[in-house]
């Protein structure tokens, strides 16, 4: 079951900080609270949160200072930040972005904006994060398109195709018992074991 995702509040005003906790808490999230920018960054490193909702204009340190901090720090590099603040002009969203956050919210804002926000953040860094998938490994023979016979080559691309021995036999108005021999042919000169390397090898070879 994935856990819950672990956010970090920041922000001087203890009735906000307190009731926006709450809320999100209740949709599902783990919530950090911090009451100033010194201690919100003191959770970030020890907590290592998922994403930080951080005000801008706090005591100790503000929501600038940290973020640049947090952005300093190689592990903290794909943390976002969401920005809240009362200062709505386009320079300070302007400055706010400039610093580090990844989103600016000017207060008042619709709290179920901020929730598609965090979701959002947290989606993209997420896949930004996780591992490159290997590439699938190359089938190898030492049989080649040439060692098949002309009827086999031809019920080899139509498995490569992806139809199922029925549907080959119909194609080729043989026996499904004959596809059948024909595919366990192939197989056996290929030394592949199922159609899934038979399909990759003919795509590899360019054969399809």
């Amino acid at each position: 079951m994935e856990r819950s995702k672990h956010l970090l509040l920041v922000d001087d005003d203890p009735h906000f900080v307190m009731l926006m906790g709450d809320f999100l808490e209740k949709r599902g999230f783990q919530v950090s609270r911090a009451n100033d920018g010194r201690q919100g960054l003191e959770l970030s490193q020890r907590q290592n949160p998922d994403l930080i909702v951080c005000d801008i204009m706090m005591p100790k340190m503000n929501g600038y200072e940290l973020v640049q901090v947090l952005r300093q720090q190689s592990q903290k590099t794909w943390t976002p930040v969401i920005f809240l603040s009362a200062k709505g002009e386009i320079s300070d969203r302007i400055r706010g972005l400039q610093e580090g956050a990844d989103a600016y919210l000017v207060k008042p804002f619709e709290p179920d904006e901020l929730i598609a926000l965090i979701e959002s953040l947290i989606r993209r860094t997420t896949q930004i994060q996780a591992p490159p998938k290997p590439p699938a490994p190359t089938v190898s023979t030492s049989c080649t398109l040439d060692d098949l016979t002309p009827t086999e080559r031809r019920v080899l691309l139509l498995v490569a195709k992806g139809l199922a021995n029925k549907l080959i036999a119909k194609e080729m108005k043989v026996s499904q018992r004959t596809v059948e021999s024909h595919v366990s042919s192939i197989l056996q000169k290929t030394s592949f074991t199922n159609r899934t390397e038979l399909t990759r090898w003919a795509i590899e070879n360019g054969f399809v």
